[in-house]
């Protein structure tokens, strides 16, 4: 088989003639007719355009500029210092615009990157001598600041790298700034490292300036959480010379001992804060009655009430909550009524929560009727009840075994949309079985999963409890029989 050429094939004596435009002699007949159209091959393909993206004509076309790809290249390539000052004065001396502050902490953040906190210092140095005209700001400062960060994670870590840069920073004129100290205090604590943040708090109080309040109190609430009592004194009584604890200091302290049930020391701490100076305000008085209300003390709230009275402490909304709710938990419904009326007198408007906790002690005591005739009251004030009052009522009403105040209950419940709690669910459909009202149950257990009230295995597992419960209750009974 003989090989044609390159050069002879079809394909490329057509290509070359129609790049070099060579003309070829045409018959006569062919003059006077149109001139046959280019190749096929070579014309360019335009692809329909979709109409949906088609952009209106008086618009001007607005065409992306071609941009070649961000080199993302590290300028500083080696952790040796000389290696990074020669790099830097290559750059300062092909740089075809003067370098500002700017363009300075630029570099040394990208230096910053792979060296160490003694190499970055030196390397501010270094370019201070080679360009006299930069003076180091408050983010060149941040820049070594966030990287001594780094080392916080490792073992290395010690206040003398935190020590190091305010040195630096104390010999070009600069004072650590608040905001540097909150930094750097959240950020040691939003890792853990409370011990760590009291080491630096008490370093930079000496040496720079103490932290804001804002700083002092945010590092005592986390010490509160990670830490014994008695080191979060410890803390205080240290920092003592630099700043002594605010209102806001004692209402956390205070806050914490009181989740803690430790009323003694609420109490205690109380003393200590009148003995400062200090004023307490009606959240403190509702800290400590919330305390009381956590240990079933709700009849001491009245004795803090009466002392905010004493004292010219106005109450407000959260203190009668409190006391609403404090006096019902313990079944006192008669003065826990009495408070919702001063509550009213006062110009306080009850809120859900208020008739709720209300309705809770009333449906606790058995009197689940009195309960939904307070629904009544409540909604004549205007009160939007909400979920929980609902399920609330049902849960009183099944539990007195009144079934069919129940259905009625429930039937409003269903045209509001109103979810079913656990609580309440389980109750109601034990109710029902044990009525012998077995379709009734089924279709609270189908309402509960239509309004994801509760997952499927959770609401089926309830209701196979109650029906495995009646089907041995009446084998029990026919036995009997």
């Amino acid at each position: 088989m003989v090989k044609i050429p390159p050069l002879l094939r079809p394909s490329n004596l057509l290509r070359r003639n129609y790049v070099t435009k060579t003309h070829h002699p045409l018959p006569t007949q062919q003059l006077t007719s149109t001139p046959p159209p280019p190749p096929p091959s070579l014309q360019p393909y335009f692809p329909p355009s979709d109409k949906k993206t088609k952009k209106n004509s008086l618009q001007p076309s607005r065409t992306k500029p071609l941009t070649p790809p961000k080199d993302t290249k590290p300028i500083f390539t080696s952790r040796n210092l000389t290696d990074a000052q020669k790099t830097f004065d290559y750059i300062l001396s092909t740089s075809p615009f003067p370098l500002d502050t700017r363009h300075y902490n630029s570099l040394l953040e990208s230096y910053t990157q792979i060296c160490t906190l003694d190499d970055s210092i030196s390397f501010v140095k270094y370019m201070q001598t080679k360009q006299p005209s930069f003076s180091p700001d408050r983010l060149t400062y941040n820049v070594l600041f966030c990287q001594s960060l780094k080392y916080l994670l490792t073992p290395e870590w010690e206040a003398d790298y935190v020590r190091k840069i305010t040195d630096f920073m104390v010999t070009d004129g600069f004072s650590l700034n608040h905001g540097a100290f909150d930094l750097f205090v959240r950020s040691v604590c939003s890792i853990g490292r409370e011990e760590r943040a009291v080491e630096l708090v008490k370093e930079l109080s000496v040496r720079c300036s103490p932290p804001s309040y804002s700083t002092y109190n945010f590092l005592v609430r986390h010490l509160c959480k990670s830490m014994e009592l008695g080191s979060v004194y410890e803390f205080i009584d240290e920092m003592r010379d630099s700043m002594r604890p605010d209102l806001a200091t004692y209402t956390i302290l205070i806050d914490f001992v009181c989740k803690s049930k430790n009323l003694r020391e609420a109490r205690k701490l109380f003393g200590v804060l009148g003995a400062a100076g200090f004023k307490p305000d009606a959240f403190l008085y509702n800290t400590i009655m919330k305390g009381y209300c956590m240990l079933n003390m709700g009849s001491d709230v009245i004795g803090v009430y009466k002392e905010m009275m004493e004292k010219g402490v106005k109450p407000d909304i959260v203190t009668y909550n409190t006391m609403i709710f404090g006096l019902s938990k313990v079944g006192r419904l008669e003065e826990a009524r009495k408070y919702l009326g001063v509550m009213v007198e006062m110009g306080h408007n009850p809120e859900t929560v208020t008739y709720t906790t209300l309705m809770n002690g009333m449906c606790r005591k058995g009197d689940a009727i009195g309960a939904v005739g307070l629904l009544g009251e409540m909604e004549g004030m205007g009160c939007e009840p909400d979920s929980c009052t609902y399920n609330t009522l049902l849960h009183g009403l099944c539990k007195k075994r009144l079934l069919d105040k129940g259905m009625e209950l429930y039937e409003v419940m269903k045209s509001k949309e109103i979810k079913l709690e656990p609580a309440s669910y389980a109750t109601f459909v034990r109710m029902l079985c044990r009525e012998d009202k077995i379709a009734g149950a089924y279709e609270v257990y189908d309402y509960a999963v239509k309004s994801k009230s509760l997952t499927d295995v959770a609401a089926y597992e309830a209701l196979e409890n109650e029906l495995k419960w009646l089907k041995k209750a009446k084998a029990k009974a026919q036995g009997i029989a």
